[in-house]
């Protein structure tokens, strides 16, 4: 039953969902919804559903594909709204288990919606059962399977190694510590074969300031490493709630200044240095080239924002429709974000309301890079309409088909291949190299 909404009871049955062919699928509560293959089917009722089926039982409001049309869109942005309300009667007493039925809608919603190859990653970490990042402590957090273990599990069911040595080969890694804005920070320098100098970019990981570490986000700098030739430098900023807003923020500006300082004796060209940066650490990125320019220092070569935050509000169009996506959803934003913050007068600062802040003569160019099915999605396009009536240079692609956390799946997912291609031949473009 395609395109039609049905009455309602008083639940909603979901499982073993695939892609649809195309166009909106409604459900509304108290329908049996399955989809198998791209064969779509509603019943009544739970009593009228065949005994041979196995469902998730739950209250939901409505269940949607991506819709194609302006109007389809409307309705799916209505729905996710709907769904962000229902969610915390929905919430699990305590155990930080994710809700069984926002899990099975983005689970879904996941396989309609994501390339084949993003799916098997998705499928790998959900299969590790995290608990749900907003429902638990720090602690417990940061403990978490992440997009990188589901790729390396994926690595496994492929026969093939996990070592990020054999995975991006050419490029070595060593651990040390540059000066940060309160002490030492634990960094990992990553340097392309060949004598040097190279260029140099300093980059900072993601995981909204509070989880998640230079570890974690090694597939991404190394593979800008690699695509860029370039000595990367990935550090570890103090992070939330140990260290709130501006810590991590006064760390990235100390590691930059650190990199124009010491370049050459890591191989590097201290004319030629960018920043660069994945999600939280790409608001540090851009957040950092405007505090060089105020500072009188350097200015970046280039500027590497691959999904960051650029803005504080929580209702855009990307945040609305991706409300309940995997690996990272609406709530899970406010989780960080409110770890971060000191106040609510934090959220008008312009290190975090990016797109409100002077933005010319950042740096010569910019480039921002998007996913499809990511909440952040709308923070690059308004930081790109932001730099451009700033006259900055700035070129952004947004790929269909993947996720947040993407970018650092390139062992086995295509568009990060794609992606860290695209990064590195930018890099390079601003490096003349």
């Amino acid at each position: 039953m395609s395109g039609t909404a049905v009455g309602c009871e008083d639940v909603l049955m979901l499982d073993r969902c695939a892609p649809l062919s195309s166009g909106l699928v409604r459900c509304h509560v108290g329908r049996a919804l399955h989809v198998e293959g791209r064969r779509l089917s509603i019943w009544p009722s739970e009593r009228s559903v065949p005994k041979s089926q196995n469902f998730i039982k739950g209250r939901l409001m409505r269940f949607h594909p991506t819709p194609t049309s302006a109007a389809a869109r409307a309705v799916l942005y209505a729905t996710l709204f709907a769904g962000v309300a229902l969610a915390p009667a929905l919430a699990a007493e305590g155990d930080g288990k994710p809700n069984p039925v926002t899990h099975a809608v983005s689970k879904a919603m996941g396989k309609i919606r994501a390339d084949e190859d993003m799916l098997a990653v998705l499928n790998a970490q959900a299969s590790l059962k995290p608990k749900a990042i907003e429902k638990v402590d720090v602690a417990t957090a940061r403990k978490q399977p992440t997009v990188t273990d589901g790729v390396n599990l994926v690595l496994k069911q492929q026969g093939k190694s996990t070592k990020p040595e054999d995975l991006v080969p050419g490029v070595t890694a060593m651990d040390t510590n540059i000066d940060g804005a309160a002490g030492k920070l634990p960094a990992t320098v990553y340097t392309p074969a060949g004598p040097g100098p190279f260029p140099v970019v300093v980059y900072f990981h993601g995981g909204g300031w509070v989880i998640a570490d230079r570890k974690v986000y090694d597939g991404g700098a190394r593979g800008i490493a690699k695509e860029a030739n370039a000595v990367v430098v990935s550090v570890d900023y103090r992070q939330a709630p140990e260290a709130k807003f501006p810590a991590a923020w006064d760390d990235a500006l100390a590691s930059y200044k650190w990199a124009l300082a010491n370049a050459a004796s890591i191989k590097g060209d201290p004319t030629k240095i960018a920043l660069a940066g994945e999600s939280a650490g790409g608001n540090l990125a851009l957040a950092t080239a405007i505090a060089a320019r105020d500072a009188g220092l350097q200015p970046p070569a280039h500027v590497l924002a691959v999904y960051p935050v650029t803005q504080t509000s929580l209702n855009t169009e990307s945040y609305i429709e991706n409300a309940i996506a995997k690996p990272l959803n609406r709530a899970m934003v406010k989780w960080f974000v409110d770890k971060t913050t000191r106040s609510p007068a934090d959220l008008k600062d312009k290190r975090l309301q990016l797109i409100d802040a002077k933005l010319e003569g950042l740096a010569p160019s910019v480039t921002l890079i998007n996913a499809r099915i990511d909440p952040l999605r709308s923070d690059g396009a308004k930081m790109e309409d932001a730099l451009k009536r700033a006259n900055v240079p700035v070129e952004r692609r947004d790929y269909e088909g993947v996720t947040h956390e993407f970018f650092g799946a390139a062992a086995v997912v295509d568009k990060a291949k794609q992606a860290q291609a695209y990064a590195g031949q930018r890099l390079k473009q601003a490096f003349g190299s």
